[in-house]
């Protein structure tokens, strides 16, 4: 099968999109498919992706607020050629900007078909940035794009059925994987933890993702802070950058701040800590729920996206109601006094995200994929009587 994918962001951006679409791409490279790939140029290297048949690069803008993250701008004419010469068999448009659009009406007149992804929650990242009244017009376009496309892929049911309640058609669910072996409690670094004032029976607990209005960062200090009046022998880190983190680094000041890190020390870093905090409810899943539970890690995190997915309360992590706060403070003030009960907790996550391999993902976005040119290929065909 030949599969083109549309994004406006991949490596190196440090993004959960970036990271789906990176796995998944390694993947279908190794069953042997045939890939190609639009996205922005990004600026100041135009190096190709190894194991695609051919890359389209198109121009980009920033972002806003969002330095790391480019929308290509529409290119029709160049996408037109590029599928004449190389016409994939199904295309996979992963985000929803100006270059997602162009390739949706690209698809369209040649007659290919388009399975989409559900990413980002634009709606809620509205409200985060103070402009709620668009939440419902971003929605409305939303739903237009998506149902131009023959399925739109989620990563939890309860992000299906609240999208085809909300008017969204044949929404389907595609979870997201990990490498169990390079997200492992065997990358505990001692070293690491002294760096960090933390002896093997201290506490240390771990945020990882971007600093930002949308992660609930006020949450994220308010607990931080009661955590560490209760135990003041425990270590914080904070790993990852963004427009707050000047704000949250003076309000810490007994937290390590390392800003992003590579992957390779980012694996160290999940294994080397004890607890996980994520107070955040803007997300479609949260790879970094994920990648924690895989390395071990008691996670307190809302039920919402993975943390409703994955957590089932006192047995593989701590979920709270969303909005309950005052809850979410008090469960992780709890947590940090209970040494053997986070232990417990850790193990049975690590168990939990093992369910979550790439190859099973996979299948699930092929399945899609196969689905959408058997219909496709059904409403073309001439009829025969």
């Amino acid at each position: 099968m030949r599969i083109c994918l549309v994004s406006e962001t991949w490596s190196p951006d440090i993004n959960g999109v970036a990271n789906t679409l990176g796995q998944l791409s390694r993947e279908l490279a190794r069953r042997g498919l045939t890939l190609q790939l639009i996205r922005p140029r990004p600026p100041g290297d135009h190096r190709r992706t190894q194991g695609m048949e051919a890359e389209l690069q198109v121009r980009g803008v920033g972002v806003p607020g969002y330095r790391e993250v480019r929308l290509g701008l529409p290119a029709g004419y160049r996408i037109r050629r590029l599928w004449q010469t190389y016409r994939p068999e199904v295309v996979y448009l992963a985000t929803q900007g100006p270059l997602g659009w162009s390739a949706l009406r690209c698809a369209e007149r040649l007659g290919i078909p388009v399975v989409s992804g559900w990413h980002t929650n634009f709606d809620h990242y509205c409200r985060d940035y103070g402009v709620a009244w668009l939440a419902p017009l971003v929605t409305r376009r939303l739903r237009h794009f998506h149902n131009r496309c023959q399925a739109t892929l989620v990563p939890t049911h309860q992000q299906a059925s609240a999208l085809t309640a909300g008017g969204f058609q044949r929404v389907g669910v595609m979870a997201r994987g990990i490498d169990g072996e390079h997200f492992a409690p065997a990358h505990r670094d001692a070293a690491l933890r002294q760096t960090w004032e933390s002896g093997e029976h201290h506490p240390v607990a771990l945020y990882v993702g971007r600093l930002a209005p949308e992660k609930n960062l006020d949450l994220l200090r308010d607990t931080f802070t009661a955590m560490h009046a209760t135990r003041p022998d425990m270590s914080l880190v904070v790993v990852g950058d963004g427009p707050g983190r000047e704000d949250l680094q003076n309000a810490l000041p007994e937290a390590h701040f390392t800003g992003f890190i590579d992957r390779e020390s980012l694996a160290r870093y999940y294994a080397s800590a004890d607890l996980f905090l994520f107070p955040s409810v803007s997300e479609t899943w949260g790879n970094v729920v994920l990648e924690a539970m895989a390395s071990g890690l008691a996670v307190v995190a809302f039920r919402h996206a993975a943390g409703r997915e994955l957590i089932e309360d006192d047995v593989n992590g701590v979920s709270l109601v969303v909005g309950d706060d005052a809850g979410f403070c008090e469960a992780a003030v709890t947590l940090c006094q209970q040494p053997a009960r986070y232990g417990r907790l850790g193990r049975a996550a690590r168990a939990t995200a093992l369910h979550y391999r790439w190859p099973s993902i996979a299948d699930d976005f092929l399945s899609a994929l196969s689905l959408a040119r058997e219909v496709t290929d059904a409403r073309t065909s001439p009829c025969r009587v």
